[in-house]
């Protein structure tokens, strides 16, 4: 197939770009620089200039493609507290390409969170994004939601949660973590995250909802412990009034997330192959930098 990709030189989608051509499939990935587009290019795929404000040049994207993989989002907008504006954009960045696939069974895959029935009163603005991807299913789209997870670990994760914990980690000298700790966040390696993505283009039918985490849930004080360790700092529970303030930029401490990943092996075949988050801790690329 002919997929095109948004975000193709991202965290992920550099890791996704590789296994669609392993794949067989010829894939063009969307840049918005020079620079970009020679990573897209690197990766042996063709690179198409333009950004997600560009609707008119999605669509036509859209329209040349077999399969849409979704993965651009502008990630500098939550960090100034634009969350809420550049999911909209999303939303409408999906609409735009949706509908250039409607009644023609063409593939869009893009980023669920968790079960569908669940996203309808979810707080997280992406969940109306995928709701509306969703929505798709029934106007001859086949649509798939990936779960990625929220921890997704590797030597190519510069900005994920793992090194925005670390960075106030470093700067306020302690590990923190809320309460007893007992709130998990799920992880999965960004090669095994990849595949799962991939091998979606080729299996999931139309309204499936995979997940790319390897891991359900860790404990949030297990990852505070050992970045503890590896920082030479103490791990310290917070309450949630303490931890509110202490990781008022990273409003992200206290979620408790689970990602089972049983149907998804089952659905795709899929064995993750990767280390664990502790084991990429412990290998120690994310404090030597």
């Amino acid at each position: 197939m002919r997929v095109f990709v948004t975000g193709a030189s991202g965290h992920i989608g550099s890791a996704v770009v590789p296994e669609l051509i392993h794949a067989g499939h010829d894939v063009v990935g969307l840049a918005r620089s020079d620079e970009a587009a020679a990573a897209v290019r690197a990766m042996g795929a063709e690179a198409r200039r333009g950004n997600l404000t560009d609707l008119d040049g999605l669509r036509e994207a859209a329209r040349n493609a077999d399969a849409v993989v979704h993965l651009g989002f502008q990630h500098e907008g939550i960090a100034s507290g634009r969350f809420a504006e550049v999911a909209a954009q999303d939303e409408e960045v999906v609409h735009a390409i949706c509908g250039e696939l409607v009644d023609t069974g063409k593939a869009f895959l893009g980023i669920g969170m968790s079960r569908v029935e669940d996203l309808v009163n979810h707080r997280n603005p992406r969940a109306k994004v995928a709701l509306a991807i969703h929505g798709y299913t029934e106007h001859g789209v086949r649509t798939v939601l990936v779960a990625v997870p929220n921890v997704t670990h590797s030597e190519r994760d510069r900005n994920g949660f793992i090194p925005q914990y670390l960075r106030i980690a470093r700067e306020t000298g302690v590990a923190g973590y809320v309460g007893d700790g007992a709130n998990t966040w799920a992880a999965g390696h960004t090669l095994d995250v990849a595949r799962v993505w991939a091998l979606a283009v080729d299996k999931a039918p139309a309204g499936s909802q995979v997940t790319g985490a390897t891991e359900a849930g860790v404990p949030v004080r297990i990852i505070a412990e050992s970045v503890a360790r590896h920082l030479g700092v103490k791990a310290v529970s917070m309450s949630a009034e303490q931890a509110a303030e202490h990781f008022r930029a990273f409003p992200f401490i206290g979620i408790d997330v689970k990602m089972p990943n049983e149907a998804t092996r089952e659905l795709l075949g899929w064995e993750p192959t990767h280390p664990t988050l502790l084991a990429d801790l412990d290998a120690g690329f994310y404090f030597s930098r």
